[in-house]
């Protein structure tokens, strides 16, 4: 199984009111849809510091990383057969998040219950990890 992480990044780990999603460039089939940025895990690579490159890669930016938002199973989230996403709450440290790979749009969306959130075209294996962030950031949401 492919092992890829996310970052759930949000504008404060201590309260957390915004989170970042950022829009999909390729391959075909996924482009133009919303997700947790972040990628596949190297071997021999840790999670967490496979994490912090991608972030580096995709958006410019370091983060500090908070609470892992627990998977449906011990690989994480299942993305499809082959591969499953470890994801994590994070907080931009340095930098300002920018598309560079993989990416066209990054967009900072209400956790306030809004339906904005759950309205996003979302890569489907992403869209059930919008709740349970939003649990891990100890965050209710009226609309789901």
């Amino acid at each position: 199984m492919k092992q890829i992480v996310g970052g759930a990044i949000v504008d404060s780990l201590q309260n957390p009111t915004l989170l970042l999603a950022a829009r999909r460039t390729a391959p075909p089939a996924l482009a133009g849809l919303w997700e947790f940025p972040g990628g596949k895990v190297e071997a021999g690579e840790q999670l967490e510091a496979a994490l912090h490159r991608e972030l580096r890669e995709e958006l410019g930016v370091t983060v500090r990383l908070g609470a892992e938002v627990a998977g449906t199973t011990a690989a994480g989230w299942p993305l499809n057969q082959a591969a499953a996403m470890r994801v994590w709450l994070a907080e931009v440290s340095d930098g300002d998040p920018e598309p560079l790979e993989d990416h066209d749009e990054l967009r900072w969306l209400p956790l306030d219950g809004s339906a904005e959130l759950f309205e996003l075209p979302w890569i489907p294996a992403d869209f059930p990890i919008v709740q349970a962030v939003l649990d891990a950031a100890g965050v209710r949401a009226a609309t789901s």
